[in-house]
């Protein structure tokens, strides 16, 4: 288990960031870790962005600082770029993006030692005819490298507990296809 971990959660409002984060803290609650977590979002404005800060550990305030996340998340290619300074030298992004990253984002990750991994989790969801569900194909492509906190089964577990009924088996199905995508691209 992580003592102390940072994780900035980024997109567009209407993309469930705040349902990620959720499902994120309460994995880590139920691992008996402390947690604190703020959005900054202009969440009224649909497609407005949207910044969730989710700390796990024993932290003085609920913001991360730039350069101390060492997890990112991100639902859209550009706000990814956007919140780049959050994260750490060494940290770990996730997002949804079906092409190659921009050369200059490359080098300057490369230079950060920064680790990156990109799915097509709204291509993902839209397969499964679930085009409002690319957070949940995310979150299981970015399970299927985390084996610590945040294991595919316990995601689940808590996708089951959060969902609401009408809606559990399709988050399950996204979940599972995005969760088998990233379990093809690792080595």
């Amino acid at each position: 288990m992580m003592e102390n971990m940072n994780i900035i959660v980024s997109g567009l409002g209407g993309q469930g960031i705040l349902f990620m984060t959720k499902i994120l803290a309460h994995a880590a609650l139920s691992q008996g870790c402390d947690i604190l977590g703020a959005e900054t979002h202009g969440m009224a404005q649909r497609g407005g962005s949207v910044i969730s800060h989710l700390r796990i550990g024993r932290h003085q305030g609920t913001l991360i600082r730039a350069g101390s996340a060492g997890l990112l998340l991100s639902l859209d290619e550009n706000e990814c770029y956007r919140n780049l300074a959050f994260a750490a030298p060494g940290a770990r992004l996730f997002v949804n993006l079906d092409r190659q990253l921009r050369p200059a984002v490359d080098a300057y990750l490369k230079d950060k030692a920064m680790t990156w991994h990109s799915a097509p989790a709204t291509a993902i969801a839209r397969q499964i005819n679930a085009p409002f569900s690319t957070n949940l194909a995310l979150m299981g492509f970015f399970a299927a490298f985390d084996n610590d906190l945040f294991g595919a089964d316990r995601l689940r577990h808590v996708i089951d507990q959060l969902s609401p009924e009408r809606f559990r088996q399709v988050n399950f199905k996204v979940f599972d296809a995005g969760l088998a995508y990233g379990n093809q691209l690792k080595p």
